[in-house]
């Protein structure tokens, strides 16, 4: 479970996830693949979903659930607690966003590839820390925090993109059926630590399957509800469930969901023929971030923020560009309609993210070799 829990291992199973299903979308087995993605499972006549949907839409919400958690503590406890701590992350988060768009919409902003705006926004922390873990011994922890609460902040523009963009024909009853229900779960889980722990533990699942039901039938992408069971679970049993959930979430939900949605065959044309919304993405990715966090960090430091150098906020800028988890589902949601676009965008965040991966490798490596040779210089005091 300690390998589970590091940077570093996570990183590797994604990578190794998404590499498996691109591989077995171009190999022969690439129609049995998608007959077993594209298979429906659930109760006949009342409640069925594709295997995809169901690792879109019910797996990841338990990503979401965790991420959601740490979200609540870094933003009453953690990085985030304070105007004066969020401030340089806040800025940087705005132009790592930003900057994504702009570069996406000069390229692929006409037509029916508009609508990818969002994909390039995210940031896959995971494998940002992942990067950070294998290349960056040496670095000050100053960089890390920023990384941490830069990578949140982008989660948050995520789940709101996810929450307005993404949403149609919202059915009242059912959304307001979902927030009874998590008034419950929030009452449940201050019982939580107390007697009959065990029962109530049994209970708040039911409740939390409950909320995801009634949130995907409201018309709200599923995923939400795992967002908001972790934003109003009481913090100390949330710290808990997301510890006992964390190996399983690196080990399962991740590597499950970067599989599935890279199983995208690679199409056999040139480079001229590939979708605006590959190139959009691809691009977008690797220069907006870089440009947009580092640039807009840098401008932080002239209102108080966190002294960090150039050369720092570059490296971050670089890992901000690995976009992988909520971009490949925010691929999936903007063109849900248009398969063969779906998939060049897809591609496109595969091929972003894998460069700015080497980037960020070469330059992470390169700053802690720095700060290493400055400790060894600068004497003691």
């Amino acid at each position: 479970m300690t390998l589970l829990r590091s940077a570093r291992f996570p990183a590797l199973l994604l990578l190794i996830a998404a590499g498996v299903g691109l591989v077995l979308a171009n190999s022969p087995v690439a129609d049995a693949a998608a007959a077993v993605k594209g298979a429906y499972i659930g109760i006949p006549g009342l409640f069925t979903l594709s295997v995809g949907h169901w690792i879109a839409d019910g797996l990841l919400a338990v990503f979401f659930f965790v991420a959601a958690v740490e979200l609540q503590y870094e933003l009453t406890n953690g990085q985030l607690n304070s105007p004066r701590k969020a401030l340089q992350p806040i800025i940087a988060a705005a132009g790592g966003v930003l900057v994504p768009i702009a570069v996406y919409l000069v390229i692929a902003g006409s037509g029916e590839t508009a609508a990818g705006w969002p994909i390039p926004t995210a940031t896959d922390i995971a494998f940002a820390l992942g990067v950070l873990a294998v290349f960056g011994k040496g670095l000050p922890s100053g960089l890390r925090v920023f990384l941490l609460a830069l990578a949140i902040l982008d989660d948050i523009v995520g789940i709101l993109f996810i929450a307005v963009l993404f949403t149609s024909d919202v059915d009242l009853l059912m959304l307001g059926a979902a927030v009874v229900l998590l008034v419950v779960f929030r009452l449940l889980s201050a019982q939580l630590g107390g007697r009959g722990t065990r029962a109530t533990s049994v209970l708040m699942v039911v409740v939390a399957l409950a909320v995801w039901f009634f949130v995907h039938e409201s018309g709200v992408h599923a995923t939400i509800a795992g967002v908001a069971l972790g934003l109003v679970m009481y913090q100390q049993p949330a710290l808990r469930t997301r510890h006992a959930l964390e190996p399983w979430v690196n080990a399962i939900v991740l590597p499950v969901f970067a599989l599935a949605a890279s199983l995208v065959a690679i199409p056999q044309v040139s480079p001229t023929e590939l979708s605006p919304a590959f190139w959009g993405v691809a691009l977008a990715l690797p220069v907006g971030k870089i440009v947009g966090i580092t640039l807009a960090g840098w401008l932080s430091m002239f209102l108080g923020g966190t002294r960090l150098a150039f050369g720092d906020l570059l490296a971050a800028g670089a890992l901000g560009g690995i976009g992988f988890t909520v971009s490949l589902l925010m691929s999936e949601l903007a063109f849900s309609v248009d398969a063969a676009t779906r998939d060049q965008a897809t591609l496109g965040v595969l091929a972003g993210s894998a460069v700015s991966l080497l980037v960020a490798a070469i330059l992470v490596s390169l700053r802690a070799w720095h700060h290493r040779r400055l400790a060894l210089t600068t004497p003691a005091t």
